[in-house]
């Protein structure tokens, strides 16, 4: 048997307790379903922004649309998340209506009238100030006003796990996505240009040295996949002919990476859609379209506008993860970040918690793809290779509702358990079958660890309930315990 080969230990040892942590009470307000998030439903988000990259502020509104899914008498009030230093300027209820607002820490507390069951209503959140600025993004988080190599402002946001409360106001909470999709309104200096979401929908030059465009996804969207991009963009478009039909893609590049852009996005772009179609079935937006936009960071999954910052290197910024050479073979940032779309936008997990099915479903799309492209010895040298990344330090799964992150071996480590599900399998097409299962069962759904599990259980006819209990929930090394029959 080759040495990278995977064995599935079937020995389930008692789950290890995560580091004892303390949480306050705004991380429960945060990350839990409290009363007055329980009773109302986002169907939309109309976002309308104008940053200053000058002074590092942001003003702008954001109408909520919402449906009454809890009736209640008045008295329970709708909990609105956005971080400090943004300030609530007012809050206008079904566009006529002024409402009283409270705030405390990263919550707000709106008095709302009393409301029907099924009604949908709305409220318009007018808000301005400083806004968080990311020193280190992705990985902290924030608004990212940065410039290009030519010094001109480069703005954009990076804000998963912190969450999108740090620059709009919204239901911070990844259960609730707006189920009507999202629009994106930015009014930036005309000698810029500003991308958003899903299609572009009006550019409007307003004869005072700004412009004013406006975005639009119709499917139901992260609140922290919604974006804004803002530079010097030249765009170039192409039509992929992929498993549901013609898909629209389009690139967004500094103008002075147009060049080299062309000849090498569209090439990475269809080998990651060819993979990836395979695996997990039709790309989950043709509605919206795939963008590729550069960005000032190393890149994030924001939903039909992936961000790339991998400076046009194969490999993670021309490092190769597995060690085998076949990380050199492609461009990391593409791969991994559009793998993304089907796990992580497509399927949301309801809780932060449970983040190892958006990283350690898209981890193994890389050894897909490798497998896909080059072969299977590609794919099992890839995924043996990026073990040395796997620190088992704590469990992948910590504390639910306070939006608890766990440990980054949800990347490499559920990654490697997969493949060790895949290869106790055996069945090859069974398990493509279960992949492809998930994203059309899930389709724009958000769910729990469980029901991904569970539905592994269901498809193969074996209980896996144990290895990923093991896998995701313990830092244990499982024994493996043998004995041989006499006569055998």
């Amino acid at each position: 048997m080759h040495k990278y080969f995977s064995f599935l230990l079937m020995a389930v040892l008692p789950a290890t307790a995560s580091a004892q942590q303390s949480f306050t009470k705004a991380d429960t307000l945060r990350g839990s379903l409290t009363p007055e998030r329980v009773w109302w439903d986002v169907q939309r988000y109309e976002l309308d922004i104008k940053p200053d990259f000058s002074t590092k502020s942001l003003s702008g509104s954001n109408e909520i649309k919402y449906k009454v899914v809890r009736a209640n008498n008045g008295a329970t009030a709708m909990q609105i998340d956005m971080a400090k230093p943004l300030e609530i300027d007012s809050v206008i209820y079904n566009g006529r209506q002024s409402l009283p607002f409270a705030r405390y820490e990263s919550v707000w507390h709106i008095k709302v009238p009393a409301q029907k069951l099924a009604a949908e209503n709305s409220v318009r959140i007018y808000y301005h100030g400083q806004v968080h600025e990311a020193i280190r993004p992705p990985w902290d988080g924030g608004f990212i006003f940065a410039k290009d190599s030519l010094g001109r402002p480069w703005m954009t946001v990076a804000c998963q796990g912190l969450g999108a409360s740090i620059w709009y106001p919204n239901k911070d909470h990844q259960s609730d996505e707006p189920d009507k999709g999202a629009s994106l309104t930015m009014t930036v200096p005309d000698t810029l240009v500003a991308i958003g979401n899903g299609r572009l929908v009006a550019t409007k030059n307003n004869n005072d040295g700004t412009t004013t465009t406006k975005y639009n996804v119709v499917n139901p969207i992260s609140n922290y996949c919604i974006i804004p991009y803002i530079g010097k963009y030249v765009s170039f478009k192409e039509v992929y002919k992929g498993e549901k039909g013609p898909l629209d893609v389009t690139y967004h590049v500094l103008d002075y990476n147009e060049t080299r852009a062309r000849s090498y996005m569209p090439e990475q772009v269809h080998l990651m859609f060819k993979s990836m179609e395979h695996w997990f079935g039709p790309y989950p937006f043709y509605e919206d379209g795939y963008q590729l936009i550069d960005a000032s960071h190393s890149g994030m999954e924001h939903q039909s506008a992936v961000s790339y910052g991998n400076g046009y290197k194969f490999g993670y910024r021309g490092r190769d993860a597995s060690g085998y050479g076949w990380g050199l073979k492609y461009d990391f940032i593409i791969i991994h970040e559009s793998g993304h779309e089907w796990f992580g936008n497509n399927i949301t997990t309801n809780d932060l918690a449970d983040m190892w099915i958006h990283e350690g479903f898209t981890n193994y799309s890389e050894t897909l793809f490798a497998d896909y492209h080059y072969g299977t010895k590609a794919g099992n040298e890839y995924n043996f290779g990026i073990r040395r990344g796997i620190r088992n330090d704590a469990p992948i799964t910590p504390a639910y509702n306070v939006n608890a992150q766990g440990s980054g071996d949800m990347y490499p480590k559920a990654g490697n358990m997969l493949h060790s599900i895949r290869h106790s399998m055996d069945n090859d097409e069974l398990f493509r079958q279960v992949l492809r299962g998930l994203n059309s069962t899930f389709h724009n759904k958000t769910v729990n660890a469980s029901e991904v599990t569970s539905f592994f259980t269901r498809k193969t006819g074996f209980n896996y309930g144990q290895v990923f209990k093991q896998y995701v929930t313990t830092t244990q090394i499982p024994q493996l315990e043998y004995y041989i029959e006499k006569g055998c």
